[in-house]
């Protein structure tokens, strides 16, 4: 860029000479944008090494991804967590079904998810050992009231 030209000097007009404005400092040193502040590693280089010089494997995007999950776990375990809350017994058979249906799948295709299906399972079954034991103290509660009213006394 150039620099403006200055009008002529006319000492008889009483004007001061011509003087081009001063660029003003850059606020807090900042440096021009062509400098880098400091020296970056090219992409995919390892930032550092490991003992003995050998450096870090490099890891890409091709074959890193995890298979993907199979759905029939990830059923199991929300209908393990529902029987456990929710919808108590129908929701621990559902869990304990799926699991089973979703271990089987996953040794087949070799999906993902096999946790999950475990924790459906693991879910469910407690679930209906829960149903089981409140089942029995329901009968067993009741048993004693029924008893508990027919005493004689003679």
């Amino acid at each position: 860029m150039s620099q403006p030209t200055p009008p002529p000097f006319d000492p008889t007009a009483g004007q001061q000479p011509y003087t081009p404005p001063v660029p003003a400092p850059e606020p807090y040193g900042q440096q021009p944008y062509a400098q880098q502040p400091y020296a970056q590693q090219p992409y995919g280089q390892p930032y550092a090494q490991q003992p003995y010089g050998q450096a870090y494997p490099q890891q890409g995007y091709a074959g890193a991804l995890a298979p993907a999950n199979n759905a029939m776990a990830l059923v199991s375990l929300i209908s393990g967590i529902v029987g456990l809350t929710l919808i108590p017994f129908i929701g621990s058979i559902v869990a304990v079904i799926t699991g089973h249906m979703a271990k089987r799948q996953i040794a087949q295709t070799g999906e993902g998810g096999s946790g999950m299906a475990t924790g459906g399972l693991v879910t469910g079954y407690i679930g209906l050992a829960l149903g089981v034991i409140a089942v029995i103290g329901l009968i067993a509660f009741w048993g004693l009231i029924a008893t508990s009213g027919n005493v004689t006394y003679n």
